[in-house]
């Protein structure tokens, strides 16, 4: 089993940062990716940002340039940069953890993120 504890969710005004963290503890020996998802109301999940347990990192189009992923190894953590917010930006953003020898994938509980214009 595998928990994930995601924390910095906040409201800011158009323009802003926020950094999320996501917290892995229990069985990560088996987690090989961790991914940013984000979902508004009416709307799906969808993947943001992801990053490997070798550093490769991906940013979907519409946040390239603007947030970055990043992960502590010895801190089972990692984090999103989010800067220059807009408020299509606002959603809850989920950490999720997965690997071929985990057995299954793992979601956080989620945090908000609002931005105001």
């Amino acid at each position: 089993q595998v928990q994930l504890v995601e924390s910095g969710g906040g409201s800011v005004q158009a323009g802003g940062s926020l950094r999320l963290s996501c917290a892995a503890s229990g069985n990560t020996a088996c987690i090989t990716a961790m991914e940013w998802y984000r979902q508004a109301p009416g709307r799906e999940r969808d993947l943001v940002a992801a990053i490997t347990s070798t550093g490769n990192a991906y940013h979907i189009d519409p946040v390239k340039g603007r947030f970055t992923i990043s992960g502590d190894h010895a801190k089972k953590t990692v984090y999103l940069q989010m800067d220059s917010l807009k408020p299509e930006d606002t959603a809850k953003y989920y950490c999720n953890a997965h690997g071929h020898t985990c057995d299954t994938d793992y979601w956080g509980q989620g945090t908000q993120v609002t931005v105001s214009s």
